[in-house]
């Protein structure tokens, strides 16, 4: 057995052991993620132009003057801390995921460990990934889809008038935002416990069913409701995971051509 086929480190850790390290983990983690929220801060008028961009774009499918408005005198502190948060956690997305890395490392081998710098990429690649998605497919067409409810009533004496807030909208925004970039993380995830050797592409296929029955439960849950949201949630959530399976059958070849070598070496 080779080097790369032992643990680095065979010291068992006991559950309060993982709780310590899990706790030192999040520490780390949030020390990564506050500077970036203060930096986000910093430029929070720009941002919150940005994340009302696609509202604006309905706003004028619709022939109707943009415009946002808000009740309490806290409302746009809330809506700009908001935002700063959601930029910080972006930005700090890789340090995030190096943190996640650095808690399941110690379980694994060191030939498993080598997968670090591809996961934390890949993580962070796929959860950015997701977060535009939303942004520049969902967030558009799906804010004009229920703008379009807003005119004249049959009879022409009443008039639907959009007055939205900007904390109802920012929460909306951030809380699709995140949805779409954790979804988006199903190929990074399915791909590491097949690379792990915890699952196969067989399984993986057999399970698609019910994963089709929770991804229609989980875009159902996390987009507004109407079909073409949830539709543009559900078609990549099923894209993505098909595509593991696909990464799932290569990395199983490539298992059993080594099993098969060593064999016929011994």
């Amino acid at each position: 057995m080779s080097e790369a086929d032992v643990p680095e480190d065979d010291v068992e850790m006991g559950f309060f052991e993982h709780l310590a390290e899990l706790r030192t983990r999040l520490q780390r983690a949030i020390y990564g993620v506050v500077p970036c929220i203060g930096v986000a801060w910093a430029f929070k008028e720009q941002l919150l132009e940005i994340i009302l961009d696609p509202l604006v774009f309905a706003y004028r499918e619709n022939g109707i003057e943009p415009e946002i408005h808000f009740q309490s005198l806290l409302d746009p502190f809330v809506a700009y801390l908001k935002i700063s948060i959601i930029a910080g956690i972006l930005a700090a997305s890789p340090w995030i995921f190096w943190q996640v890395w650095g808690f399941l490392a110690p379980g694994l081998y060191k030939r498993e460990k080598l997968l670090a710098i591809p996961f934390v990429a890949a993580s962070t690649l796929f959860f950015a990934g997701g977060a535009l998605f939303g942004y520049f497919v969902v967030f558009p067409y799906g804010f004009q889809t229920f703008l379009e409810f807003a005119g004249p009533l049959p009879s022409g004496q009443m008039r639907l008038t959009p007055t939205i807030m900007i904390d109802s909208q920012i929460s909306l925004s951030v809380r699709m935002l995140l949805a779409f970039g954790v979804v988006f993380e199903v190929p990074v995830v399915v791909t590491a416990i097949s690379a792990l050797g915890l699952v196969t592409w067989k399984g993986l296929l057999k399970f698609g069913r019910w994963y089709l029955i929770l991804a229609t439960v989980i875009a159902a849950i996390l987009t507004p409701p109407d079909v073409a949201s949830q539709m543009m949630m559900l078609i990549p959530l099923l894209v993505l995971y098909f595509l593991s399976v696909g990464v799932a059958f290569f990395i199983d070849l490539r298992r059993d051509a080594k099993r098969k070598k060593s064999g016929f070496e011994t």
